[in-house]
């Protein structure tokens, strides 16, 4: 029966010549379905191996850092600017080559080096003009390592890599996250030119081991923005729009509240639809998975089925829904047609 309105025809869709000519793939909404899903979740959840290997070691000084260095009993050397001085005012500053000048001990290779290295190296030179000498060396400003993050973090920019070990935890938490513009689902960790895709809600909120990991100098640390990955819906439902995809974890239930659900006289209880992959049809079919709303247990499987960016839900008119509109469409034009004919025949009879 034709009528006209917002529906999806999936015959069409599917070619009748072979599977390999469709356009689209037809899935159902089954519980067996969201045991797959499930199993596919839980294998995203693997921290890479290499990732939880590395073990934070001892902080290595480089260029620009600001050291302390303390000879006790010997002020002269400890602060040259004078007691009155603060300890930032006699600070050594690393050079951008490396090295460091320190009286009676002159210019020593410092970068690279651990804080007990350097300690030893200047104890050992001042050990010719003073005896036994107690040397200590601290880190005023660390300046020469970093690591860089960016996305969608409230404090973007440089967090600076001290002494302390650093987890990526800490880190998003000194960072903050833009819960707004965030995609937490896609937290990204580029370490030596090697990328890797971290699914921080998941991680974060399940028994993982991500608390383990620990960043490093040069490392980059990206959260990913809803900007451009969204969910979009339309049909019959109260209040079509694109919504930001802001985790993994989002379900069709919760996309579908969001816009205040199905139209209750007008949407189909039968034609609900997710739509993954239609803006990759060059490369690969796209997915149409059906939901059948009126069945019993369609709240439970909506509650499960979990989104993806770009997916495309649709919710089908009922029958009722078009023919409706169909007629509403018909009679106005019906009627214009035979108003036009009785003026003819109004003519016809003056003439």
């Amino acid at each position: 029966m034709f009528s006209p309105g917002m529906h999806m025809d999936t015959d069409r869709l599917i070619s009748d010549d072979s599977a390999e000519e469709s356009l689209v793939e037809m899935v159902q909404i089954t519980p067996k379905l969201i045991a797959q899903d499930q199993a596919s979740a839980a294998e995203r959840i693997t921290i890479p191996p290499e990732l939880l290997a590395y073990e934070p070691e001892n902080y290595r000084i480089g260029p620009n850092d600001a050291l302390f260095i303390t000879v006790w009993d010997h002020p002269e050397l400890t602060t040259p600017g004078g007691p009155q001085q603060t300890n930032a005012a006699n600070a050594r500053v690393v050079r951008d080559d490396g090295t460091l000048f320190y009286p009676f001990v002159g210019n020593v290779e410092v970068a690279g080096l651990t804080l007990e290295e350097l300690r030893e190296i200047i104890a050992k030179r001042l050990a010719r003009y003073i005896e036994q000498p107690q040397v200590d060396v601290n880190v005023l400003e660390y300046n020469s390592q970093k690591i860089e993050i960016s996305g969608a973090f409230e404090n973007a920019g440089f967090l600076p890599v001290d002494s302390r070990q650093l987890t990526l935890l800490q880190a998003v938490g000194m960072a903050g996250i833009d819960q707004q513009r965030a995609d937490l689902s896609n937290l990204i960790l580029v370490r030596d030119g090697v990328t890797y895709n971290l699914d921080y809600d998941r991680l974060s909120s399940t028994d993982s081991r991500i608390g383990q990991i620990y960043l490093r100098a040069g490392d980059k640390l990206h959260m990913g923005l809803n900007d451009a990955r969204k969910v979009f819906v339309m049909g019959e439902v109260r209040i079509p729009e694109a919504i930001p995809y802001r985790t993994s974890r989002m379900t069709l239930t919760e996309v579908m509240g969001t816009v205040g659900g199905p139209l209750p006289t007008s949407a189909s209880g039968k034609d609900v639809y997710v739509i993954r992959g239609a803006d990759n049809l060059v490369s690969e079919k796209a997915t149409i998975f059906q939901l059948n709303a009126a069945s019993p247990s369609a709240f439970i499987l909506a509650n499960k089925f979990e989104m993806q960016p770009q997916d495309v839900v649709f919710v089908g008119a009922a029958d009722i829904t078009r023919w409706n509109r169909f007629i509403s469409q018909l009679f106005p034009s019906a009627n214009i047609l035979r108003t036009s004919v009785l003026i003819n025949e109004d003519i016809g009879d003056d003439n």
